[in-house]
């Protein structure tokens, strides 16, 4: 009986708040100056605190129910990390004709090298059982007259403690092509004025669904690791949808020789 009262308060309250909303929205055009900023103030601030909600709130329900944080992770994991496009919501969800530079969330961004742009990107929602992330992320290339095309994903600061080079970095991957053609991964990692590169190739036509960069080879100075971040890049990306139905990063420590 408490907690059905409790909701009733709390149904009234929101419904009350959403009615005040509505008339200051109605009332807005004609609303003083100094009023209209007070209130521009508020619903900012209201805005960013709905926006956290929902991006938790919509990853959680979306498809697939397994929840947005499983991952098929190698023994030993001391590292992982779905990033958000393929975690929750972002917006805007899409854009056509997007130019060089063009952030997907806060985590990725879009370059290439066209002088007119014909493709366009959406996030969408994954539905199938087989799924462990609830978003995917669809490329649809037109016309294409540039010479490279590439995704750049971000990693949290987090990723670079601890980072050795006896780790081994997984790359891994469900993608799905209308044309088949070749996508690499180049792993970056900064550390202080260096930055270390290495790039594979994705095995698309195999069931493994991942690739791995061996940091033993590098000349990564553990004590200076800043950054690190992954570019996915296509070649020959030319009337193709291209979607990326999850993506996850992970470390492991390497087997000793």
């Amino acid at each position: 009986m408490r907690r059905r009262f409790k909701n009733l308060i709390e149904k009234q309250v929101n419904s009350l708040a959403i009615r005040r909303w509505a008339r200051r929205a109605n009332a807005a055009e004609h609303m003083p100056l100094p009023v209209l900023r007070r209130f521009r103030g508020f619903a900012r601030g209201l805005r960013w605190e709905l926006d956290r909600f929902l991006f938790v709130a919509d990853g959680r329900l979306a498809l697939p129910l397994i929840g947005s944080n499983a991952m098929q992770l190698p023994l030993y994991t001391d590292w992982s990390h779905r990033p958000e496009i393929w975690r929750g919501p972002i917006s805007p969800p899409g854009a056509s004709a997007v130019s060089t530079k063009t952030a997907i969330g806060s985590e990725a961004v879009l370059y290439h090298d066209c002088d007119i742009s014909e493709l366009s990107f959406r996030q969408v929602r994954n539905t199938s059982e087989e799924d462990l992330a609830p978003f995917g992320l669809r490329l649809d290339v037109f016309r294409f007259d540039g010479s490279f095309l590439s995704l750049s994903v971000e990693t949290p600061d987090h990723a670079c403690e601890g980072l050795s080079r006896r780790h081994l970095m997984r790359l891994s991957y469900t993608v799905e092509l209308e044309r088949s053609i070749e996508i690499f991964a180049r792993l970056n990692v900064k550390h202080g004025p260096n930055l270390e590169q290495v790039v594979r190739e994705l095995p698309l036509h195999t069931d493994e669904g991942f690739v791995e960069f061996d940091l033993a080879y590098t000349k990564l100075n553990e004590k200076r690791v800043e950054k690190l971040w992954v570019d996915l890049i296509f070649e020959d990306p030319e009337m193709n949808q291209i979607e990326i139905r999850d993506l996850t990063l992970s470390r492991h420590p390497r087997a000793e020789l």
